[in-house]
């Protein structure tokens, strides 16, 4: 019998991606923690838990050799739905088999890796279950199979779901493993569960593989943060739940009251957070329950961080579409749940929420609290040529009613086994490429870029801006949250530091802009340029009259309160 104690495990992260769960850098997902913790339930000591993610081991060929040496290797990884990352790379099949074949001792797997793999991670795929060459596949949750095994002397285990009960016990003995994170502690975004399961059954969707939606109580989510906080956290996004406003409810009717509690919980276990965000909203349950909503939508607008996305999953405005694979909401209903939450939480910090405007002249210079996101599929049962109409359509209504959204994520189906578009698959996305491409071209353009400069106009601030990557000369970064904007900053700066920037100027899914407050006296030629009214003329004169005491003579014609300061 092996001795826990004794044990050495490896924990590998390749990221997941699911409708109601993320794990890409800079977020961790709650897989590898809730692991670790049971790992250590089960008595293996913290301090002989290495983890470490696959760009850890893409980077740094000697930590190959954690995996190689340890007496259980576990990987968690996944992806269900398709996306494009910039803080990390999901590893790609090949990458894990690579990881099962260099591991000396026992191999375990699990995460939404369960659900089926395809040939790269990406849209319009056929995915089928592979155990990539492990020793075990966990078919249910990775973290009860590695209590399981370890407290079976790795001689192997039955596939179950965790309780609640041990739930609460592996979410705070696990959080330890944020702390060998690459990102930690500064630029790391712990992705919280308050559920998981849906009750409803959309055609795609393997979130109601998980069965219906099972709460946590406040006490365990909040002792959950707590822990986490106390190893360094400081930003959270409730995003492991398929339906924010159905928490501590039947599953589909809101519990207003609950979600207070909850939200003033986290607060006081975690006061000086950073960061409080969510990522799935139902817009049924706000058209089915308008009252309710509009109370929990306050509630979430009061105790979270500015720049919060509430993802509404319309999936297609088309009739025919929703029919065929049991979508909940039209785009009639669809936009009256935008309306609502735009009227509840589209507000912008320094404002008061029942008179200020949301956008335009006097509203204040941030990101509103709480807008809506629009999520798109296609590749769906019944789609056709018309199905692009219909989405343009409700999007444009959008616009032209003077709403702000967010975001648009377009994808395409994954198709897994036990879902209704298994028998489909990925063929209808195929065929329809062509026109995916050009139609998701035309969003961007008529869309997206009126909709950014709504949602964050020329001078609008966005603190602690997280300085990512160098490319043409220019300095990417995000702040973290849900669905954080690409800022590009003139010059190539310092990597890994934080800085607050004043918008200068929109792409379609991304925004230029300067530090704030820019000093008048040291700014470069690129970061004077930048700012609109100011040509290479006026900015040539700044430098040469060097130096400026008055803002109001540097620029007349330029908003110079916005983004300047001269000492």
């Amino acid at each position: 019998m092996t001795d826990p104690a004794t044990l050495s495990v490896t924990l590998v992260d390749g990221y997941v991606d699911e409708p109601a769960h993320f794990g890409v850098p800079p977020y961790i997902s709650t897989y590898p923690r809730y692991t670790a913790g049971a790992l250590v339930d089960a008595g293996v000591p913290e301090s002989q838990i290495t983890y470490h993610t696959i760009d850890e081991l893409r980077d740094e060929k000697s930590k190959w050799r954690d995996v190689e040496d340890a007496d259980l290797f576990i990987y968690v990884g996944g992806m269900t739905v398709p996306g494009s990352y910039v803080g990390g790379t999901p590893a790609e099949p090949d990458e894990v088999r690579e990881l099962a074949w260099t591991a000396d001792g026992t191999t375990l797997m699990g995460g939404p890796v369960r659900f089926g793999v395809g040939e790269e991670n990406a849209g319009a795929q056929d995915m089928e279950r592979d155990d990539l060459d492990f020793d075990y596949l966990a078919m249910a949750d990775v973290e009860a199979a590695a209590y399981d095994l370890v407290h079976g002397g790795l001689a192997g285990f039955e596939d179950r779901y965790r309780s609640n009960e041990e739930l609460a016990r592996w979410a705070a003995d696990g959080a330890f493993v944020i702390e060998q994170h690459p990102n930690h502690p500064d630029y790391l975004i712990c992705e919280m569960e308050t559920s998981r399961g849906c009750a409803y059954r959309c055609s795609f969707c393997t979130e109601p593989m998980y069965g219906d939606p099972a709460f946590r109580s406040v006490d365990a989510v909040t002792g959950e943060v707590a822990a986490l906080y106390d190893r360094g956290a400081r930003h959270f996004r409730l995003g492991r739940q398929a339906d924010i406003l159905a928490y501590g409810g039947d599953g589909e009717a809101p519990n207003p009251d609950a979600l207070h509690d909850l939200y003033a919980g986290i607060r006081e276990v975690a006061p000086d957070l950073e960061t409080l965000h969510l990522d799935n909203m139902n817009p049924v349950t706000i058209v089915d329950y308008p009252e309710q909503s509009r109370e929990a939508i306050r509630t979430i607008a009061e105790y979270n961080t500015a720049g919060d996305t509430a993802a509404f999953g319309l999936e297609s405005a088309d009739p025919l579409v929703q029919e065929q694979n049991n979508l909940l909401v039209t785009a009639d209903e669809c936009l009256e749940a935008v309306r609502i939450v735009n009227e509840e939480g589209g507000w912008r910090p320094g404002e008061s929420p029942e008179d200020a405007p949301s956008f335009g002249e006097g509203s204040a210079n941030r990101l509103p609290k709480l807008l809506p996101g629009i999520n798109l599929v296609h590749g769906l049962m019944g789609e056709r040529p018309e199905t692009y109409e219909h989405n343009k359509r409700f999007l444009h209504r959008v616009l032209d009613e003077g709403l702000m959204i967010r975001r648009i994520n377009i994808r395409q189906v994954m198709a897994f086994e036990g879902t209704e578009m298994a028998e489909t698959g990925a063929d209808i996305a195929k065929a329809h490429k062509q026109n995916f491409n050009a139609y998701k071209q035309e969003v961007r353009e008529q869309i997206d870029n009126p909709m950014l400069k709504r949602v964050a106009p020329v001078g609008t601030v966005l603190p602690d801006v997280h300085l990512e990557y160098h490319q043409d000369g220019r300095t990417f970064g995000r702040q973290l949250g849900t669905y954080s904007l690409l800022i590009a900053v003139p010059g190539e700066r310092e990597l890994g530091q934080s800085m607050d920037v004043a918008i200068t100027g929109h792409g379609y899914r991304s925004v230029t802009g300067v530090p704030h407050p820019l000093d008048v006296n040291e700014a470069s030629m690129d970061e004077l340029t930048a700012i609109p009214g100011i040509g290479d003329g006026t900015a040539g004169n700044i430098i040469v009259d060097r130096p400026h005491s008055e803002l109001d003579a540097v620029a007349p014609e330029a908003p110079t309160e916005d983004f300047f300061s001269a000492d």
